[in-house]
């Protein structure tokens, strides 16, 4: 499509937005964007429709049909609406929760999709203020709701909001409720289609109650009480950075029995506008720049963060120089893993039905950690709604005692099923505890699992390509790497080739192609070469950006070899990026 005609169609597509049915600040910002000479913003805003996809929606927040706003909002809580009046029409009384995160406009779209909701006769449980994530799935489960909602873009800077969409098992939603919201929400098209006038004897507000209950359920996943009392005055820095973390995580870790808990004053102050931070996310150093120096000021044992929503931990721990160091998601899941599976068998606990998952983007160790313990691990897509439905499909069978991925989530439990880090810090902070307590640092427990686990070093790479231009890159992308895979990597052969949106397993030697079996496709690739690299590349579901994730292992016969390997790895990486082009 040429650009003229690419303005007129979306020019054309904005003028229906200067109607009545629209707010005159929308109007006014619609106006401008037709009016402005550069027609970027207005191409951006309107070029297509802000899609209600697998996880619900995410975007910038702003007038237009490709971004958030209330009439995007509403139109996805007016289709779930309707689906969940037809699959659930012999309930008395349909009820869903809904919640939000800290991000601007967040209690805004929340007490639009509560108004919605119970213009359609849904009894709606809304918070009263932010919570985390996993505080939304809890609720769901808690009050026996047949859905529910949480305003949240994560760790996404802070032009993005979102809207998270949940089942009635407080996970997020999978097929086949999925397509059929999608289609619901496809079926809404235009504004008068959306209910906006609430019904308030319909809305209950709720808050402390369920804070409480939830607090005791993470309790009560407490593997060393006895331990924490010993070393109760572990010097514990946390920060929420600025997010909803704020409300639970300080009350959970004193629960668990932590007495000196620091925090970074300046991030504990709830801002949609993250303003000490560039970004948000606990995986960016610069994040944890503050609370670092907090550590090295107060001399702490750990440090950890969670993001906005708080479903996401970061941690930093002191390498063997005393500097403070970030652990990546990969190292997250591992430890907290390793510590519940070792704790379970000094307790007794373990029956030989336990089991972990783990995402396939995630390190391999985590299956060697899982089968030298004779632990049952699960693979599964990217996204906790995956690692629930493993949940579900197993809960009257197995005992499920974690699972994570590598993009710095971890579940601890069932009683939510979403990630969390509530649960998460709690016992990461237990870990900590309980490694002293053998003698160790969390640098030393941390090579004490590669030691007797295999060493794998991890990298992720995110290449950003914003807009409509960005998005046909990101394809082009993708089908180049289908089409022309590499033959090595980092000096390996490349010997098993995984493509996740044709569930084809090929053996490059033989040229023979298995079906894998998955429950659905994903737009995903996955190479394996002769000296155990694997990586990932995948587009994000909720950002535009393409991700690579590159795992590759070095020797490590003893501990003192930890530098060799780290040094060793770093330099397979490079030569691995240099291979995709990255």
């Amino acid at each position: 499509m040429e650009n003229n005609d690419l303005i007129a169609q979306v020019t054309e597509k904005a003028k229906v937005w200067l109607g009545d049915s629209y707010d005159a600040e929308t109007r006014a910002d619609v106006q401008r964007m037709i009016d402005a000479d550069d027609k970027t913003e207005l191409i951006d805003s309107f070029y297509k429709d802000l899609e209600f996809g697998t996880g619900g929606l995410r975007g910038i927040m702003g007038a237009g049909s490709n971004r958030m706003n209330i009439y995007t909002v509403g139109a996805a809580t007016q289709g779930l609406a309707n689906y969940l009046k037809e699959n659930f029409k012999d309930l008395p009384q349909i009820s869903v929760a809904v919640g939000h995160d800290v991000r601007n406009n967040s209690r805004k779209f929340a007490e639009i999709v509560a108004d919605i909701f119970s213009a359609n006769g849904i009894k709606v449980y809304l918070f009263d203020s932010f919570r985390p994530t996993p505080e939304l799935s809890y609720a769901i489960r808690h009050f026996g709701c047949q859905s529910g909602v949480n305003i949240t873009a994560s760790h996404n800077p802070k032009e993005y909001n979102g809207y998270k969409a949940y089942w009635e098992d407080g996970a997020q939603i999978i097929a086949p409720h999925d397509v059929n919201i999608i289609d619901h929400v496809n079926r809404i098209k235009s504004v008068a289609d959306i209910k906006f006038e609430g019904r308030k004897e319909l809305i209950q507000i709720v808050g402390p109650e369920v804070d409480e209950a939830f607090l005791a359920d993470i309790k009560g996943l407490q593997l060393s009480p006895d331990v924490v009392k010993k070393y109760s005055d572990l010097k514990i820095v946390y920060t929420p950075i600025h997010g909803t973390g704020v409300k639970l995580i300080p009350d959970s870790l004193r629960n668990y029995g932590f007495t000196n808990i620091i925090n970074v004053p300046e991030q504990d102050v709830p801002s949609g506008d993250f303003p000490t931070v560039v970004s948000p996310n606990p995986e960016v150093p610069s994040a944890m720049a503050m609370a670092i120096a907090k550590a090295k000021e107060v001399g702490a044992d750990i440090v950890m963060a969670s993001d906005p929503d708080a479903d996401r931990i970061g941690c930093v721990i002191r390498d063997n120089n005393g500097e403070y160091v970030l652990l990546n998601g990969n190292q997250i899941v591992m430890i907290l893993l390793y510590y519940i599976i070792n704790r379970n068998v000094e307790l007794g606990r373990m029956t030989g039905n336990e089991y972990v998952v783990k995402t396939i983007v995630t390190t391999e160790t985590i299956k060697n950690i899982a089968d030298n313990a004779g632990v049952k691990m699960f693979d599964c897509y990217t996204g906790f709604k995956w690692i629930a439905d493993v949940i579900r499909n197993n809960e009257q069978t197995l005992r499920y005692i974690g699972g994570g991925e590598e993009s710095y989530g971890f579940l601890a439990e069932t009683f939510c099923r979403d990630k969390d880090a509530v649960s998460a810090i709690s016992l990461m902070a237990e870990a900590c505890a309980w490694a002293k307590d053998k003698g160790m640092d969390f640098q030393g427990l941390l090579q004490d699992i590669y030691l007797k686990n295999g060493f794998s070093h991890e990298v992720g790479i995110s290449v950003v390509r914003p807009g409509k231009s960005g998005a046909d890159e990101i394809q082009a992308m993708m089908k180049n790497f289908r089409e022309n895979p590499p033959k090595s990597l980092g000096g390996s052969a490349v010997k098993t080739i995984k493509d996740y949106g044709a569930l084809s397993l090929t053996d490059v030697a033989t040229g023979k192609v298995e079906k894998m079996d998955m429950p659905c496709t994903s737009n995903v690739l996955q190479y394996f070469t002769e000296d155990g690299t694997k990586v990932s590349i995948r587009p994000s579901g909720t950002e535009p950006k393409i991700k690579f994730y590159i795992e590759v292992k070095a020797p490590m016969p003893s501990v003192a070899d930890y530098n060799a390997a780290n040094a060793a790895a770093e330099a397979k990486v490079e030569a691995v990026k240099k291979d995709l082009g990255i």
